[in-house]
Order: structure tokens, then C-alpha cells, then sequence
């Protein structure tokens, strides 16, 4: 099993972070602070090295520090060998991103998907069960092309192939019926694609996921999670085509993968109409949890894990059965945010190994020392 260690971080000018220099231990990190003092920041900076972009903003230009022009995160990480990885972002305003791996820039920013794996626990993922199909489809694209290039590839591919079908369908004189077929072709083979490798996955992680819920709950509730594509058990290039004519009075294309819906259930019933928030809160964590847990055996390699105000929401007996997960050997390094100390103290009884707590405020970070 590969474990890939994140032993330093360098940031300049990312969020409200205008300085930070620190070293990480190799096992549990934890930022305490006030709300809004810069502990999500840190975590989305971490979170950047391993995708290309923040978690919380797509928009780079905007993740610059106010009234600077440029931001910096560099990543000094260890291999289980001990051979150094360095991976440096760098941004300024109005050009292009640098993603470079050992000073070396990938022609490609999707190559770089994968080389560190990571998962990452916020309050942002209540959008998965509030939120439109498109937050449930991007948590399966997450995790599946984190071990699976050719899924990424066929994603890419099938979107390319859309946007090109999507300006023909837009377009206000007649267009040559081989046109459409080429890019339909194009989007019905990657979709097809796409689509069994999201089955695939689903079929594989439900046992998973109902683990680690039933341990965090305690057996109190059953979850489960279903499935629902155009792609499946039909012809997606039929599919495509037969939407043709009303794709076109739209403008845009109605049927394909990109309408894809995880169905998040507890019991037989969608979670979003039934669930208290502890038992949103329960099933989102255990989600993640379980994502970790497949990556860790698909992938052949520990990501990392990243708890942004991971006991929100949760009554007493939830917190200390994730206190037990989180404490136990079955995860890598982990970095966990909290405004409450005794949370995280509660975590470092329990645990025997290294570890490192920072105290955030209005973005510095400082390393506390134990008491």
C-alpha cells in the first residue's frame, strides 16, 4: 500500500493566507480557531495540490489575496521510499495556472489527477443531498478518476463532444444530419463508457458506505444509494438521436450522461425529504469515510484526509464512534479543522502516535505546544 506523506506546505497570498511556512506530522494535524480565521483556507490549499483547483472556488483568479496579484502553494511530500515529490501551483492574475510536479510542468492538468489522492470531509458537501444532480455526479467523478485515467479521458471526451453537438443545436441554419451523427457517435461512446464505469463503481461502494454508517450510528438507520442513467440497459446514441428535434427547440441536449442521478436514500426514501440534519450530517461523513476506504483498496495507495468541522451537527454518541474511526490505523495522515479543543483532545487521548495542533488566527498559523 502506498502512503504518500504531506511533510511540508509553503502558501503565499492564497485566500486570506498571506504567509504560511509549516511542517506536518506524518499522522494526525490539527488547526484550532475561531470561524473565518483562515482553517477551511489551509485545508482548501492542501486540497489544491491534489486537483488542480480549490475545493470551495473554481474561479482561480479569485482564490488570489486581496489586493495582490499572484498566489503560491508549494507541497513538499515523502514517499513511503523516502524520495522526495515536490508539487508547485503558482497563479497570476490574468495568465495561466503552473502545475508543476519536481519543477517540471504537465502539459495536461488531468494527468496530475490521482499522484495524490486525497478525501476531503466540509460542510460544503451538504449540496450533495441539497443540492441538483450535478453535486452528486461530480462526487463520482471525484472519486472513480482518481484511480481510473480512461475515465477521466472518456468524461473530457463526451463533454468536448456535447459542447460541439450543443453549438449545432443552437445554430439558426440547417445542419447536415452526418454533422450531428458525428458528434453524437462521439458522446454516446465515451457516455457508454462512463456510465458502466459509474455502475461499476456504485455496485462496489454501497457495502462500503453501509459499514461505516452502521458503525457511526450505531445499526440506527439504513442507507443505501441507487443509481439512474439514460445509458443504462439502452442505446445511448438511440437516446441521443431520438431527443434530437427537441434538443433543438431547447438548444441544448436533454438526454445523455450529463443528466445522470445518484439517488441518496435512508430506508427506501430519498434522504433530502427524510433525514434530520444529524442524520444528513451522519450519512455525508460516513460517504466520504467510505470513499477514503475505497480509494485506499482500488487505488493501491492511502490518500489523504482532510476533516473540515467534521462534528457539527452530531450528538455525543455519533462524535465518538468517528472519534474511534478517525483515532484507528486504517487511515494515513489526516488534517482536521474544529472550533471546539475538546474534540480534538478527545482525539489525541485516544491516539498514541505523532502529532501536530496549529492554532489559526486571521490567517496565521502558529504551532501550539502541548500542555
Amino acid at each position: 500500500m502506498l502512503l504518500m506523506i504531506l511533510k511540508r506546505i509553503s502558501i503565499l497570498n492564497y485566500k486570506n493566507l498571506e504567509q504560511v511556512e509549516l511542517n506536518f506530522s506524518a499522522k494526525l494535524n490539527c488547526f484550532f480557531g475561531q470561524n473565518g480565521m483562515g482553517k477551511t483556507n489551509l485545508l482548501d490549499a492542501i486540497y489544491f495540490l491534489s486537483f488542480c483547483k480549490s475545493a470551495a472556488n473554481p474561479v482561480d483568479s479569485q482564490n488570489i489575496r486581496h489586493e495582490q496579484d499572484f498566489f503560491v502553494i508549494q507541497g513538499f511530500y515523502e514517499a513511503e521510499d523516502g524520495s522526495p515529490e515536490e508539487v508547485y501551483c503558482g497563479m497570476k492574475k490574468r495568465s495561466k495556472k503552473q502545475f508543476k510536479r519536481n519543477k517540471k510542468e504537465y502539459s495536461r492538468l488531468s494527468d496530475h489527477i490521482g499522484f495524490v489522492p486525497l478525501v476531503m470531509v466540509s460542510p460544503a458537501d451538504a449540496d450533495l443531498i441539497a443540492g441538483g444532480s450535478e453535486e452528486r455526479r461530480r462526487f463520482m467523478d471525484v472519486v472513480i478518476s482518481q484511480y481510473d485515467k480512461d475515465y477521466l479521458e472518456n468524461l473530457i471526451r463526451y463533454n468536448k463532444a456535447m459542447a460541439q453537438r450543443n453549438t449545432l443545436l443552437k445554430s439558426e441554419f440547417p445542419v447536415e444530419e452526418e454533422l450531428f451523427l458525428i458528434w453524437e457517435e462521439a458522446m454516446a461512446t465515451a457516455g457508454e463508457m462512463v456510465c458502466r464505469k459509474r455502475e461499476q463503481f456504485i455496485r462496489d461502494f454501497i457495502p462500503i458506505f453501509q459499514t461505516f454508517y452502521s458503525f457511526i450510528s450505531q445499526d440506527k438507520e439504513k442507507v443505501g444509494l441507487s443509481y439512474d442513467s439514460h445509458a443504462s440497459g439502452n442505446s445511448l446514441l438511440e437516446v441521443i438521436k431520438e431527443s434530437r428535434v427537441k434538443d433543438q427547440i431547447m438548444g441544448y441536449s436533454l438526454k445523455g450522461i450529463h443528466k445522470d442521478e445518484l439517488n441518496m436514500l435512508l430506508g427506501d426514501f430519498p434522504i433530502k425529504r427524510e433525514g434530520s440534519q444529524g442524520q444528513n450530517k451522519t450519512y455525508l461523513v460516513a460517504l466520504k469515510l467510505a470513499q477514503f476506504d475505497f480509494l485506499k483498496r482500488t487505488g493501491g495507495s492511502v490518500p489523504l484526509l482532510l476533516l473540515d468541522d467534521i462534528f457539527d451537527k452530531l450528538d455525543a454518541s455519533r462524535v465518538e464512534q468517528i472519534v474511534k474511526l478517525v483515532s484507528g490505523d486504517s487511515f494515513g495522515q489526516i488534517f482536521i479543522t474544529d472550533t471546539n479543543r475538546e474534540h480534538l483532545d478527545q482525539i489525541l487521548l485516544n491516539l498514541e502516535s505523532d502529532h501536530s495542533m496549529f492554532l489559526v488566527e486571521k490567517g496565521e498559523v502558529q504551532l501550539m505546544k502541548e500542555n
